[in-house]
């Protein structure tokens, strides 16, 4: 490309794979591949494990698609894939001469998960981190995403190589942090959101898990757990997307593979704040 930018160019470097004098040569971010049109990226992180950020990313991505969005899920915890087992997707991903197939659930939801891409689904991914981080930018460049309007990353929990490989290397729009609601959850949530700050991605807000139970006889909410990210969420002026209760038809959704067919408009917040990114 010349200094005059070409026609049709929309200014993000990172959708683009011309080597422009444009582009800044400082930075890390990489092009997704050449057939690939994803028009906003959506990180969906945690300070910790074991908050069910795999179901939230699942929860907002089923979300979205009933909105009538172009929807992606790339499982970026290498290590403790679950989106597929999730979606109900056993098959191996195939591969063509352009790049990798991403599978597609039975809405439509395309995804990519290194577990479509071993011989047994249950065969441990004993990789170091710079492998690991490697495998993520390949799902991000060589898997064929086509068109999408959103592609949510489910990023492994922490602030370790492969969430830092994501926010320096893909083009986020935002990220979405999640938690839970007991007393740790102010250290834990500061943490991912100095992350965000420091690599200059914007919060878009914090979604909590596991907020409440709902008693089956007299329908009256129970916070088992506290009620520590509205607090939070005050202190780092952000906007509590949503509460997610303990659920048994959930996670028995989960289990079977039938995720798509969740009722609920527990992050109804979310994707509106989401789809005001298309607006």
């Amino acid at each position: 490309m010349t200094e005059e930018k070409k026609q049709g160019c929309s200014g993000n470097c990172a959708s683009c794979s011309e080597n422009c004098s444009s582009r800044d040569p400082k930075s890390l971010i990489e092009p997704t591949g050449e057939y690939n049109n994803i028009k906003h990226v959506i990180g969906v992180v945690s300070g910790k494990g074991g908050v069910g950020k795999s179901m939230v990313t699942s929860m907002l991505a089923v979300a979205m698609q009933r909105k009538g969005y172009k929807v992606g899920i790339l499982d970026a915890d290498i290590t403790g894939p679950s989106i597929p087992k999730t979606f109900g997707i056993n098959s191996r991903a195939m591969q063509n001469e352009i790049g990798i197939l991403p599978a597609v659930t039975k809405t439509g939801i395309k995804l990519m998960s290194v577990n479509l891409l071993l011989p047994d689904k249950e065969s441990p991914v004993l990789w170091r981190g710079p492998v690991i981080a490697g495998a993520v930018k390949q799902f991000w460049h060589d898997v064929v995403w086509g068109d999408l309007d959103y592609l949510f990353i489910d990023c492994p929990p922490g602030t370790g190589d492969v969430p830092l490989t994501v926010f320096q290397s893909i083009p986020l729009d935002c990220a979405v942090i999640v938690t839970s609601p007991q007393d740790l959850v102010s250290m834990i949530v500061k943490k991912a959101y100095n992350m965000a700050n420091m690599m200059d991605i914007k919060v878009l807000g914090i979604v909590e898990n596991m907020s409440y139970v709902v008693c089956p006889d007299c329908k009256k909410q129970f916070n088992i757990f506290g009620s520590g990210s509205e607090t939070i969420a005050q202190e780092l002026n952000l906007d509590l997307l949503g509460k997610v209760p303990i659920d048994v038809s959930l996670a028995q959704m989960v289990d079977n593979g039938e995720f798509e067919r969740f009722e609920g408009d527990y992050l109804e917040k979310a994707a509106e704040k989401i789809a005001e990114l298309s607006k």
